[in-house]
């Protein structure tokens, strides 16, 4: 396949057996070698209360990644722009360029938390989404010294950190008027992700951050030497959203082989084989011949792979593996 802008977002997973910490510094060890492969960027996120998720703070987590390697872009996929002022999110990010120039991004969502506690220990509601587009402007202000409160962020004012909207719903909109860069998923219902990025060409207005519309594509990648194998990768998170679509809780990774051993109720069945189906996994040859296909319906400039499991040698090998088909 043609060569393409090939990325990762890595969302610090923890695993059963294994505490925080060492996910977190499994975030920073992939990195190192992503670098290595040729990866384009590596993003991290943010969550808060999360007991399968690490990555809570992600400004201080892309210091650290960017901190431990030379030449990958390093970003946040994304900061939750309502749990957060914006001036507080521009000078984040503003200490970031300046201590690794050049290669910082900024990705922004607009969730506010995975339950009601969350929120309520965030001191935020789900109706903050809703001022997204307005905290949008105001972030990006402080970036271009147009704040009419007089202050000035230091040191974001007059550098140059490249905005990107993760798209959920409205999202498209959104990054459409704001003329930004948009991240788009999931691979699991490729004809909304499509519509959203017709959307989101139609209706962009060129900015200062971007002259014309970019897309990046995320999902779910998994490769390895047999369809087996891949599907074997996948089997960790659907497993865990299974179990938080019927629990209640989101938890750490479990070892394929237990998932596997499993007696699960009707519901956690179908939760689980459903968080099985609609992803991009087989062998190099069959992962290239589906991204050609996903690359041609949409258009997208890059990927940015979502892909987490408890195995993280398979998972490395899988990124060797889809590094070496997407590089033409």
């Amino acid at each position: 396949m043609d060569p393409v802008r090939l990325s990762v977002l890595d969302r610090s997973r923890t695993r059963e057996g294994h505490t925080h910490p060492e996910a977190l510094r499994d975030t920073v060890r992939l990195a190192r070698e992503l670098e290595r492969l040729g990866y384009h960027r590596i993003w991290v996120s943010e969550h808060h209360g999360v007991p399968g998720v690490a990555g809570s703070a992600p400004t201080v987590l892309a210091a650290a990644v960017a901190g431990a390697t030379r030449t990958i872009r390093v970003g946040t996929g994304g900061v939750m722009l309502p749990n957060h002022r914006p001036l507080v999110v521009a000078e984040q990010f503003g200490v970031l360029e300046s201590l690794f120039p050049g290669r910082i991004d900024m990705g922004l969502g607009r969730s506010v938390g995975f339950t009601d506690g969350v929120r309520r220990a965030l001191g935020r509601d789900k109706g903050d989404a809703e001022d997204f587009e307005t905290q949008l402007a105001e972030l990006l202000g402080w970036f271009r010294g147009t704040s009419p409160t007089g202050v000035h962020a230091r040191p974001a004012e007059g550098l140059t950190v490249p905005p990107f909207v993760l798209a959920m719903g409205e999202g498209t909109g959104i990054a459409a008027r704001a003329g930004l860069p948009m991240v788009i998923g999931d691979l699991r219902n490729r004809e909304k992700m499509r519509r959203g990025i017709d959307h989101y060409r139609d209706r962009f207005r060129p900015s200062v951050w971007a002259p014309e519309p970019y897309v990046v594509v995320s999902g779910t990648i998994a490769v390895a030497g047999t369809p087996e194998e891949a599907r074997r990768l996948l089997i960790p998170e659907a497993w865990s959203m299974a179990h938080s679509r019927t629990h209640g809780t989101f938890p750490p990774l479990p070892p394929a082989e237990r998932v596997e051993a499993l007696t699960m109720t009707g519901k956690e069945r179908d939760f689980y084989e459903s968080g099985l189906t609609g992803h991009i996994a087989g062998t190099g040859e069959q992962v290239a011949h589906e991204l050609e296909t996903l690359l041609k319906e949409t258009g997208a400039q890059e990927l940015l792979v979502t892909t987490s499991t408890y195995d993280r040698e398979a998972l490395l090998d899988s990124y060797r593996r889809l590094a070496a088909v997407t590089s033409g």
